[in-house]
């Protein structure tokens, strides 16, 4: 018979970090990419948007109370403290048979202003990260971030039509023909 599992005694496997790193990453893509295509007030993330937001609002009065700084620029020292800990530690598990990965790794932004980026990126669960940015959508702090991925896409878009000429261009004056 094995031995029970002990996550406190367990070593890190460095393949199994970068897997979970790749997943925690196409996460964050794949976020940024719905914030550039959906405006946030209408963006829902799982079935439970409703109950998780009021949830959070209820178990995290700092994020409820306007201006709501505590949802725009994350306090990491907050969340990682004995008492942030604790309190998240109370709401995640309370979401262990609701939501699937629930206690994934997830990316999110520290400012909700700006993108992601290495220094404006922490990592936390899955269910924080629906909490937090279920939260600034309804509450119309992910308003910036919109602007951003709309604009980063388009700039994105114009950059590959001037690259798609450019390659045409060549093409066309290397038949041999030596017209531009």
């Amino acid at each position: 018979m094995s031995t029970p599992f002990d996550p406190n005694t367990a070593q890190n496997l460095g393949e199994i970090e970068k897997q979970f790193a790749v997943k925690a990453v196409e996460h964050a893509q794949t976020y940024w990419g719905l914030l550039e295509k959906i405006e946030p007030k209408d963006l829902k993330l799982t079935k439970l948007d409703d109950e998780i937001f009021e949830h959070a609002m209820k178990s995290f009065p700092e994020f409820a109370a306007a201006p709501h700084e505590k949802l725009i620029r994350l306090d990491e020292e907050w969340m990682k403290s004995n008492d942030g800990k604790e309190r998240w530690r109370t709401f995640i598990a309370s979401y262990e048979k609701k939501i699937k990965d629930y206690n994934f790794g997830s990316l999110i932004r520290m400012d909700a202003t700006k993108e992601y980026s290495e220094k404006n990126t922490i990592f936390v669960t899955r269910i924080q990260f629906h909490a937090i940015e279920i939260a600034r959508n309804r509450l119309g702090l992910n308003e910036e971030a919109h602007k951003l991925a709309v604009e980063e896409a388009k700039k994105d878009a114009e950059k590959k039509q001037e690259e798609k000429a450019k390659a045409e261009k060549k093409k066309k004056n290397g038949n041999g023909n030596g017209k531009s």
